[in-house]
C-alpha cells in the first residue's frame, strides 16, 4: 500500500479524527492492513477519548473489562471485572506505546471542518494546527463528547458552585455541603454513591426511574493475571463467554414481551436494597425493564435510602439564588450542583464540522432524525465513515462494535484500491431501504414498545440509537465491504 512509516506531509491516503478508543483502534487496523498513509488527529493534549475527559468520582465501564478491550491488544492484568477509568485510561495510553502508535497521532489538533471537493476527490480538513488533505476520512470522535446541561432559569445567578459530571471539578471540596444532584442516569449512579458520605445533604433531582440491576463485579486473584499472561487461550474463552451472554441478553431485548421476562429481575433487586415502600415506590419505574438504558450498581439505591439523602421525585424548573426550585414548587437551599444530564447523543457534535458534496452540513441533515448505512456512511459524503453513527446500539461492548466497523472500512478502502476506484459512496437506494427496514424492525422492540421514553428516541419520536437484530447479524454485516452498494469513481489516470 505505502511505505510502512508515518506520513510526513499534510496530504495523506486516510485522515482519522479521534484518538480515543475508536481511533485508536483505527489507527492499529489500517496499520496492520499495510495502510501506514494515515494521521490521527486529536483536539486534546493526550489520547483517551471519553475515559480521559470523565474523571468523577467512582467513574467506570459498565460493560466487562475483558470485552471492554482491544481484540488485539488483550489486557491480562484488568484488576476488576469492571475497570474504572484511571485504569481504562491507562490501557489505552499503554496500547499506543506498545503497538507503537504515537508517530502517527497528532495532538492539540481540533478539526474546525472537513469538506468534501469534488474538483480535487479528496476531503479538505481544517485545523487548529492547518490544512490536511485525505482521500478518506473516518471520523472517529464519538457520540458522547459534549456534556448536555439544561437551560434553567436563574442558573446564570447561582452564588455556588456548578460543574457538570463529564466536566468534574475536582477543585470544588464536597464535604459537608449541601449538593443537588441533576438528572439519574449513568454517570449519576456511580457518583452518587461516592459523594454521598461526605456532603451534609445531598438532593436528587429524578424525573424518572431507572431500573437498576445488580453489578456483577469481583477482583480478579493473581492466580487469573498469572494465567491470562501463560495462556492467552484462557482470556479469549472468558470473552467469548462473556460475549456469549451479552449477546443472549440483546437477543432477549429484541422483543418486548420476551424483555417483560427480565422485569422481576429488576423489581427484587430494588425490594432487596431498599427497604422502604414509599421510597421502593419512587424508585419504581412504569416501564419494561430494557427500554431505558440498563443501570449496573450494588451501591447506588442504598445512597439513596441513607438519612442525609433526598430523592426528588421532579424536574427542576427555576434557581432563585442559592434555591432550588423543583416542579411541584417546593424549593432547597443548596452550595454546589452537579448536572448527570448525559450528552445529547442524537446531534453528535462532530456532525456540525462535515460538510458534504452539496455543502451542507451534516448536522443540518441530521436536524430532524440522523440516518446511516450500517451507522457507518451516508450519502453526499463520499470517502467517509462515522464510527458508532446510528442504530447500532446492542447490550454489548461499544468497542467490539467499533472493530467491526473498522474491519467493514479497511476492507472497503482496499477493495477499491484493488478495484482502482478512487471515490466510493452509498447509492440512495441501499441507504433508503436499509433505514426504512431498520425502523419497521424496532417497532417491536423493547426500546420501542416498552412504554418509555428513552434518550434512544430523538424529537420526533424516532429511535436513532438502537440496533432492531441480533449482534451477529450486525456482525455478519460489517464483516466484508459491500461494494455493489456503493457508486464508484475510478481513479483519473490522465497524465499519469
Amino acid at each position: 500500500m505505502s511505505a510502512h512509516h508515518p506520513p510526513s506531509d499534510d496530504t495523506v491516503k486516510v485522515l482519522v479524527v479521534g484518538a480515543g478508543l475508536s481511533g485508536i483502534a483505527a489507527a492499529a487496523k489500517l496499520r496492520a492492513a499495510g495502510i501506514t498513509d494515515f494521521v490521527v488527529l486529536e483536539k486534546a493534549s493526550r489520547v483517551g477519548g471519553v475515559w480521559r475527559e470523565n474523571t468523577y468520582p467512582g467513574c467506570g465501564v459498565d460493560i466487562p473489562s475483558p470485552v471492554y478491550s482491544f481484540s488485539f491488544n488483550p489486557n491480562p492484568s484488568w484488576r476488576s471485572n469492571f475497570a474504572k477509568q484511571p485504569e481504562l485510561l491507562e490501557y489505552i495510553e499503554n496500547t499506543v506505546d506498545s503497538l507503537g502508535l504515537a508517530p502517527w497521532i497528532r495532538t492539540d489538533t481540533e478539526v474546525i471542518e472537513a469538506r468534501w471537493s469534488s474538483e480535487l476527490r479528496k476531503w479538505i480538513v481544517d485545523t487548529t494546527a492547518g490544512r490536511y488533505n485525505a482521500q478518506y476520512v473516518i471520523f472517529a470522535a464519538g457520540p458522547i463528547t459534549d456534556p448536555k446541561t439544561p437551560e434553567v432559569p436563574g442558573i446564570e445567578n447561582f452564588e455556588g458552585e456548578i460543574f457538570h459530571s463529564a466536566r468534574w471539578n475536582h477543585d470544588v471540596d464536597l464535604e459537608g455541603k449541601r449538593v443537588a444532584v441533576i438528572g439519574t442516569g449513568a454517570s449519576a449512579v456511580q457518583f452518587i454513591p461516592e459523594i454521598q458520605p461526605i456532603v451534609e445533604s445531598l438532593y436528587v433531582f429524578q424525573r424518572t426511574p431507572s431500573w437498576v440491576v445488580p453489578r456483577l463485579d469481583f477482583t480478579f486473584p493473581a492466580v487469573a493475571h498469572s494465567l491470562f499472561r501463560r495462556a492467552p487461550i484462557a482470556q479469549r474463552v472468558l470473552r467469548q463467554g462473556i460475549d456469549v451472554i451479552l449477546r443472549t441478553l440483546t437477543a432477549v431485548m429484541r422483543r418486548e414481551h420476551t424483555a417483560r421476562l427480565l422485569t422481576p429481575i429488576g423489581t427484587a433487586w430494588l425490594a432487596h436494597q431498599i427497604p422502604d415502600r414509599e421510597l421502593r415506590r419512587l424508585l419504581t419505574p412504569d416501564f419494561t425493564l430494557g427500554c431505558k438504558r440498563l443501570l449496573l450498581s450494588n451501591t447506588y439505591l442504598p445512597a439513596l435510602a441513607e438519612p442525609n439523602v433526598n430523592l426528588l421525585p421532579e424536574a427542576l424548573v427555576r434557581i432563585d439564588g442559592n434555591r432550588l426550585i423543583g416542579s411541584d414548587g417546593s424549593s432547597r437551599d443548596v452550595d454546589v450542583i452537579i448536572f448527570g444530564t448525559g450528552f445529547d447523543v442524537s446531534h453528535p457534535p462532530i456532525a456540525s464540522k462535515i460538510r458534504s458534496d452539496d455543502g451542507i452540513l451534516l448536522s443540518d441533515k441530521w436536524v430532524d432524525s440522523p440516518e446511516a448505512y450500517l451507522a457507518t456512511t451516508v450519502p453526499g459524503a463520499p470517502n467517509a465513515f462515522i464510527m458508532l453513527g446510528p442504530n447500532i446500539l446492542v447490550y454489548n461492548s461499544f468497542l467490539g462494535l467499533a472493530e467491526s466497523q473498522l474491519d467493514y472500512i479497511v476492507d472497503g478502502i482496499i477493495q477499491a484500491d484493488r478495484a482502482g476506484v478512487e471515490v466510493i459512496e452509498i447509492a440512495d437506494a441501499p441507504f433508503r431501504e436499509f433505514n426504512d427496514a431498520v425502523q419497521e424492525s424496532l417497532g417491536a422492540t423493547v426500546f420501542n414498545s416498552g412504554g418509555c421514553a428513552s434518550y434512544y428516541l430523538d424529537a420526533n419520536g424516532k429511535n436513532f440509537a438502537a440496533w432492531p437484530w441480533s449482534t451477529g447479524s450486525l456482525r455478519r454485516k460489517l464483516s466484508g465491504f459491500d461494494l455493489e452498494n456503493y457508486t464508484s469513481t475510478p481513479y483519473n489516470r490522465v497524465g499519469v
